[in-house]
């Protein structure tokens, strides 16, 4: 190293050396792999298992969710009632749910003391009985049970909180980053290899290092499009760079329509998560308006069995019945209902939503593994599992390229890149830096603080050599 280093001075900067851009795409994949990999392998590993999670719960909650089929199911109004008489004045009824189809159960939900923020307690009523079937715990709009919420936590903040959120965050972020800059190294690889047919599918040939390679790369190209799919719909659920997206969809009336349930007295539109976890004690509700309500709903534009039954919170306020069915496109309608009049004071279509907040809806749903049941929970799973195997696989190629038989890894990429880059190159490649780390803040702070120790680590090894 220190012959090397007292040789003739490298070419000055201006010098422009062939190839720069495909070294720094190498670069900046084997840190951003390298160093944030094992946050994106505990994040595929979790999103694995929470993409199969709606069909684990249909069976470990299989007596709460569903009930025997009977001829002649019990009003709404008698379910209600049934449910209340079970919680007692402990809680306060805030939502309903019908059993959706026959031979499931009717969700009931209380807003009660001691519940964390979007968390409901349910009670499981079979509806041709009155049979309470069980009381458990539910999260979010998605009214996960309390397997598939700890999952959730898991999965989103390893469950420590808000602070635990930074990792998914910093997991969805990277991964586009790495997953782009390794398909534009598979492009300026594939333009000059000789057997390109390697590039898409793992050769037998090769062994070592080389055949960790070939699965990589080939494995690589066939996952690029849905990893870039849960890297960006893993984003809008992020801190910091969750917000961006959602101001940036503020900006451009890009949001979720929500149905107003204001009478006349309140301001503002409906917000979507309504009356969902908070009390309505300010109202005295009447069961038996449970029945009615629905059956205006569904003349107007309610037209799926699973949906949430809202009543106001306040006198100035309307019921509202929300579709809220996600296994299907478009199954998102909502109306809001005079409790008085029974008629209907607003109305959301999904036909009517901007394209982009469809495609939010929809994505969120595909992500989630609840648009199209089974079939969307298996492709979630396997490329969850394939985004993992990419991550050890890479590690297994670091190990494997080692110098020495005595070296533990292989050596990292060159430094100096962006040396004989022309000055457009490193203008677009600041200038790009700086884009995506006000985007992505979480992102552009871990990038700066890789270009700082690379520059420390860069220095201290210059004067260690020259000593």
């Amino acid at each position: 190293m220190t012959a090397t280093l007292s040789t003739p001075p490298a070419p000055p900067r201006t010098t422009r050396r062939p190839g720069w851009f495909g070294a720094f795409l190498v670069r900046l994949h084997f840190y951003a792999g390298i160093l944030v990999g094992p946050f994106i392998l505990v994040a595929a590993l979790s999103g694995g298992l929470y993409a199969l999670a709606p069909t684990i719960e249909q069976g470990v909650y299989a007596r709460q969710l569903h009930a025997p089929v009977t001829d002649a199911p019990l009003t709404l109004g008698q379910q209600v009632e049934n449910a209340e008489a079970h919680v007692g004045t402990a809680a306060t009824l805030s939502a309903v749910r019908p059993a959706p189809e026959p031979g499931d159960t009717t969700r009931v939900m209380f807003a009660q003391d001691g519940l964390g923020e979007s968390e409901s307690r349910a009670v499981f009523v079979d509806p041709g009985t009155g049979e309470i079937r069980g009381d458990e715990t539910v999260y979010g709009t998605s009214g996960s049970l309390p397997l598939r919420t700890a999952i959730s936590n898991f999965h989103r903040s390893l469950g420590l909180g808000d602070p635990g959120r930074m990792y998914s965050e910093l997991a969805a972020s990277w991964l586009g980053i790495v997953v782009i800059a390794g398909v534009a190294l598979w492009i300026i690889r594939i333009r000059t290899a000789r057997v390109k047919k390697d590039f898409v599918r793992p050769s037998r040939k090769y062994t070592g290092y080389r055949r960790f390679f070939s699965w990589h790369t080939s494995l690589g190209i066939w996952i690029a499009l849905g990893a870039v799919f849960l890297s960006a719909t893993g984003i809008t659920w992020s801190t910091f760079g969750g917000q961006n997206v959602t101001d940036l969809r503020a900006a451009l009336d890009w949001t979720t329509p929500a149905v107003s349930t204001s009478l006349g007295g309140a301001t503002g539109p409906g917000d979507e998560h309504a009356g969902h976890g908070a009390a309505s004690g300010a109202v005295n509700v009447d069961p038996a308006t449970f029945d009615a309500v629905l059956a205006e709903a569904e003349r107007v534009n309610i037209d799926t069995g699973l949906v949430q039954i809202t009543p106001p919170a306040a006198a100035d306020q309307a019921w509202k019945v929300q579709e809220i069915d996600r296994g299907f496109p478009g199954h998102l309608d909502a109306v809001a209902i005079d409790g008085t009049t029974l008629k209907p004071v607003d109305r959301v279509d999904f036909a009517d939503f901007s394209l982009p907040a469809k495609l939010a809806s929809w994505g969120v749903s595909i992500h989630m593994g609840t648009m199209f049941g089974l079939a969307n929970q298996i492709v979630m799973f396997l490329l969850a599992m394939s985004i993992a195997g990419m991550v050890v696989l890479g590690y297994v190629m670091w190990v494997k390229r080692r110098p020495t038989k005595t070296a533990r890894v292989g050596m990292p990429p060159r430094r100096g890149v962006l040396d004989g880059a022309p000055w457009w190159g490193v203008a677009a490649v600041v200038a790009g830096g700086v884009l995506l780390g006000l985007a992505l803040p979480l992102l552009g702070w871990t990038l700066a603080a890789f270009v700082v120790v690379d520059v420390v680590v860069d220095a201290a090894q210059r004067r260690r050599a020259a000593a």
